[in-house]
């Protein structure tokens, strides 16, 4: 029987699969382990950052602690707290403002902020995370263009223009010193002197941050063909557009796709930092600044996690489209 036979065979079929499966199998458990052993250290942290506070409510309640009294215990070691008082931890993982939140507690949060108020009918009110997450979001991508624009026309500009290169690459590495939350303050102020407020100041902060990883790469990219393959287009008299159109730009994608999923998550920490000097009222940036006022330290984690999830989603995105641009180029992603 011929290998194609044999490929074509039911019990190959089966047999293939069955690899596949071990495959999947062996790529999925150390995942695994590894979200187990976040997820254990995660609980195990709680006790030493909640311990006191779970003491002061047991004492409250009525509850004998060692050592009496708040004060005593406040300047006393966590460690030496659990090992007193081992029959009153169980409350370390349960508090309402606690300073480090379980799993289970930014789990509920998350899903009562979403699908729980997707499900009442609810999923664009104010408290929705679906809500905050749209209002980060539309900033993000209006900087991630505006950010992605600049970068590509910048490094075009510096490939076929030494004076460029020269003089604009060394301001945008030294622009990247500028901390970003000394410039965003003075962006706001700026803008609103000159009555420009709302999504645009947000989207130019994100745009600063997300413009400079476009830039390298496509840098990069753009002057990754081979000196041989260069002097072939010469040898055909091909123009510099021609040049750039049939050899420089298709040999950069791989590099841009890649500097992109850098960028636009940049782009979503700037528009976050864009909108906590702000006042925003609406956005993640709005709701970390929120929780920080009110102790509201599972709202806190849970407005991390949607931003997390958020970005991951955005680099999924970019990712699927690299994919779809090389394979319909030819080119192995």
């Amino acid at each position: 029987m011929t290998d194609a036979a044999l490929s074509a065979s039911p019990g190959a079929g089966v047999g293939g699969r069955a690899r596949f499966a071990a495959r999947a199998g062996r790529a999925v458990w150390p995942v695994l382990m590894v979200v187990a052993i976040i997820l254990g250290l995660w609980y195990a942290a709680c006790l030493p950052m909640n311990v006191k506070e779970q003491l002061n409510q047991a004492e409250r309640a009525g509850a004998v602690i060692v050592p009496e009294g708040g004060q005593a215990r406040r300047d006393a070691s966590p460690w030496g707290l659990m090992a007193d008082n081992p029959g009153h931890l169980g409350g370390v993982w349960s508090q309402d403002r606690p300073r480090l939140p379980a799993p289970h507690q930014v789990a509920v949060e998350l899903w009562d902020t979403t699908v729980g108020m997707a499900l009442q009918g609810r999923a664009f009110s104010n408290r929705s995370l679906f809500t905050h997450a749209w209002v980060t979001l539309s900033a993000t991508l209006l900087g991630f263009a505006l950010g992605t624009g600049l970068g590509v026309l910048l490094a075009v500009g510096i490939v076929h223009n030494r004076a460029m290169d020269m003089s604009v690459m060394p301001w945008a590495i030294a622009s990247q010193t500028i901390p970003i939350l000394a410039l965003a303050p003075m962006v706001i102020v700026v803008l609103n002197s000159v009555g420009v407020s709302g999504l645009l100041p947000k989207a130019l902060i994100s745009a600063y941050l997300s413009f400079f990883p476009v830039v390298v790469g496509m840098v990069k990219g753009l002057r990754s063909p081979q000196p041989a393959q260069l002097d072939l287009l010469r040898t055909y008299s091909a123009s510099r557009a021609q040049t750039f159109l049939k050899l420089r730009l298709p040999a950069s994608m791989p590099f841009l796709f890649a500097s992109l999923k850098v960028g636009v998550a940049a782009s979503l920490v700037g528009a976050i930092v864009g909108e906590l000097p702000t006042g925003a009222v609406a956005g993640l940036g709005a709701r970390l600044l929120a929780g920080s006022y009110y102790g509201q330290t599972v709202q806190i984690w849970s407005a991390l996690f949607a931003a997390a999830i958020l970005a991951a989603l955005l680099v999924g995105l970019i990712g699927l489209l690299q994919r779809m641009v090389l394979a319909r180029m030819g080119m192995a992603p």
